[in-house]
């Protein structure tokens, strides 16, 4: 198959440049999960040289789909000859796969150069077989971003699901990580299920599989609301949208760091880009309420994710529910858009799916840094509760300060690149004309508020988790002999760093970029830039933003502080101990808690919960106060679904008798069945 890859792609590279390069880096990505069998025990082979090797696969990726994107060419197509005799594989570049390719090649040379100092020996899964399920798990998502038939699609798809389950249970000898990993993989076939019978519904007879023969199918108005309902089950389920949301908070702590990174940051994009493949491209109509259901279920999806990441006390568990409240941002803004879309609206269709764009490239960059510092902590420390942690600015300065900056990007606070997205949604909340739906125009204030509460909800989460983890005393002796990160660690982060500044600085060059996704799939641009340093989607009258002032005026500030300090002191430093209360015996138990910062949210979102509280009582030798919370979608649904399941096994399980008689009998009967039906 690699070479087939690569020869079709050298046979046609001098017509479609771009496609076949990228089919070969897909082929180099396969080469390096092949190579990794070679020597499967040898960590320093693997981490030390394949993973270098992949993340410059992915620069080189980055490159060519972002050359493609900014230089505006028109799409390029490719068939191979692999899969069935009928039915090969059709491939296809557009600026919609260009832009998620400049995604995976950004964030995947980040999360590859540092997994290539993060992964050590002795950690579950060999080696030489966790690069095998590592590259091609990146080569599958490439061509998942690059199918042009459903049949590729789904391979592909199943791909990518199967090689992350393997992934996920990396240290499959714990019995709640194969758990997890089952959970995970049974949501995600349910989820391709759904996608399958969305392609033959949009499909419209015969056996043309291609997308070309979807975008030209006349479907009715129900056969396409019939499509649109599954591609939404299938590809939510995949990206983590509540309520089927419940594979995430338990795949994402079971993973190695840079897996979930890799999961969270690019692999539920995955999902995004084929909702937005079917809704805006092979779907040639759009109906308001599919919007209004969309733009619902993002919002109460990214408030559930807000609400329980805030109560959380495991990292990556809190990370993990983050990223559901991320995707629903972008959800709900894809459905904003479909919802000017159906209303004729196409400026506004098009800034909210620029920020539905960006905010899909800044998440894979913020939270690829906040589950790869988290990585480091655990290896550091050996530690991922938040209520063993504390005071690592001390020992791990590096990590503290690349997580500083995801924490204050996934905050949404500028220059970052997580301002831009979040105030560009917002900007289409707040300047939406007036719709000719009376009922949706009462619902979009409620959304703009509902998307400022989600948004502060985040912020206070980021403070609790960094506050917690770097800053204050360790609440364990242990933690003040912390070791420090590696250098290729910190040059992955610095490289997801980068571009987190690079982007909230400078949005204009990623809206330039989002723009031909934009003028794609809706027919028109956002105004990147009405000057050469701010921004104003809108109008400049209205609202603009500009990266260097708001950069500026913070360096100004910084520097004035500094030197009225140095003025002020003559510089001479001072030092003396904090104001105690009145109280001097303070120690590192005193600090604020993980506990202490869910308190309020689980007084006023408690209906969101299901709580169990355990409180001490005088009688008690060792008082231990302790909160349970679970999911209320698990217990109410699938919960019950799992207890049936396994009632309706129990039941058929007299079948496994193990006696070949019986076998033979069960057959014989079958026969029997058969005949009298064919008679």
């Amino acid at each position: 198959m690699i070479l087939t890859l690569w020869s079709s792609s050298a046979a046609v590279f001098a017509a479609d440049r771009e496609l076949a390069t990228a089919v070969s880096i897909v082929g180099c990505w396969l080469l390096l999960a092949a190579a990794g069998m070679a020597r499967p025990q040898n960590i320093r082979f693997v981490a030390r040289l394949l993973f270098p090797l992949g993340a410059v696969a992915s620069v080189a990726l980055f490159c060519v789909a972002g050359g493609f994107l900014l230089s505006g060419r028109t799409p390029e197509t490719m068939t191979i000859a692999l899969g069935l005799p009928d039915l090969p594989f059709h491939l296809r570049l557009d600026a919609l796969s260009a832009f998620f390719l400049m995604v995976l090649g950004l964030a995947g040379a980040g999360i590859s150069t540092f997994a290539a100092g993060y992964f050590r020996s002795g950690e579950g899964t060999a080696p030489g077989l966790l690069g095998l399920h590592y590259h091609i798990f990146m080569a599958s998502m490439a061509l998942v971003m690059l199918a042009d038939d459903a049949y590729l699609f789904l391979v592909a798809w199943e791909t990518m699901a199967l090689a992350s389950y393997f992934l996920v249970t990396s240290q499959h000898r714990m019995a709640e990580i194969r758990r997890a990993g089952f959970l995970y993989l049974l949501m995600a076939h349910i989820g391709a299920v759904a996608i399958l019978l969305g392609f033959g519904v949009m499909q419209g007879g015969g056996w043309q599989f291609t997308f070309d023969a979807m975008r030209g199918a006349a479907l009715t108005p129900l056969r396409a609301t019939l499509a649109f309902t599954l591609a939404m089950a299938g590809f939510g389920a995949k990206a983590g949208v509540a309520p089927a949301h419940v594979w995430l908070p338990e795949a994402h702590p079971a993973a190695p760091s840079p897996v979930s990174a890799l999961m969270s940051g690019l692999m539920l994009k995955t999902a995004i880009y084929g909702l937005l493949r079917v809704t805006f491209d092979l779907l040639h109509v759009r109906f308001w309420q599919w919007g209004l259901a969309a733009l619902v279920l993002g919002l109460f999806s990214g408030l559930f994710g807000a609400i329980f990441a805030a109560v959380q006390t495991d990292m990556k568990r809190l990370l993990a529910y983050s990223s559901i409240e991320n995707v629903g941002l972008i959800v709900a803004a894809i459905g904003l858009a479909i919802l000017f879309a159906a209303s004729r609206m196409p400026l506004f269709a098009a800034l909210a799916l620029a920020a539905a764009l960006l905010h899909v490239l800044n998440h894979s960059l913020f939270k690829s840094m906040l589950f790869l510092t988290t990585g480091s902590v655990m290896h550091a420390t050996k530690q991922r509760s938040l209520g063993k942690l504390g005071g690592l600015i001390h020992s791990m300065p590096w990590i503290a300060a690349f997580a500083l900056v995801a924490t204050l990007a996934i905050a949404g606070l500028p220059p970052l690149n997580g301002f831009v997205s979040e105030w560009l949604l917002l900007q289409a909340f707040l300047f939406t004309p007036r719709l000719p739906q009376p009922f949706v125009n009462m619902l979009v204030p409620l959304g703009a508020a509902a998307m400022a509460l989600t948004v502060a909800l985040a912020a206070y989460v980021m403070v609790k988790f960094y506050g917690i983890v770097f800053l204050g005393r360790p609440r364990e002796a242990a933690l003040k002999e912390a070791h420090r990160s590696n250098w290729l660690e910190r040059v992955g982060l610095a490289w997801l760093a980068a571009g987190c500044l690079a982007i909230g600085v400078e949005p204009q060059l990623a809206l330039h970029a989002v723009g031909g996704v934009t003028g794609m799939l809706v027919g028109q641009t956002v105004a990147a830039s009405p000057s050469a340093w701010r921004i104003a989607p809108i109008a400049p009258e209205q609202a603009s933003y500009s990266g260097w002032i708001f950069l500026a005026t913070i360096l100004c500030v910084f520097a004035i502080a500094y030197l009225a300090v140095r003025l002020l002191t003559h510089g001479r430093a001072r030092r003396s101990p904090p104001w105690d209360c009145g109280y001097p015996w303070q120690d590192a138990r005193m600090q604020d808690t993980a506990e202490g910062f869910g308190q309020p949210i689980r007084l006023f979102f408690g209906s969101f919960f299901w709580m169990q509280v355990h409180l001490p009582s005088p009688a008690d030798e060792k008082p231990s106060y302790r909160v349970h919370i679970e999911d209320r979608f698990w217990r109410a649904l699938y919960r019950p679904v799992a207890a049936g399941v396994q009632r309706a096994a129990d039941a058929v399980s007299f079948l496994q008798s193990g006696r070949l008689a019986i076998y033979l009998l069960f057959s014989f009967l079958t026969l029997l069945v058969l005949l009298v039906f064919a008679l």
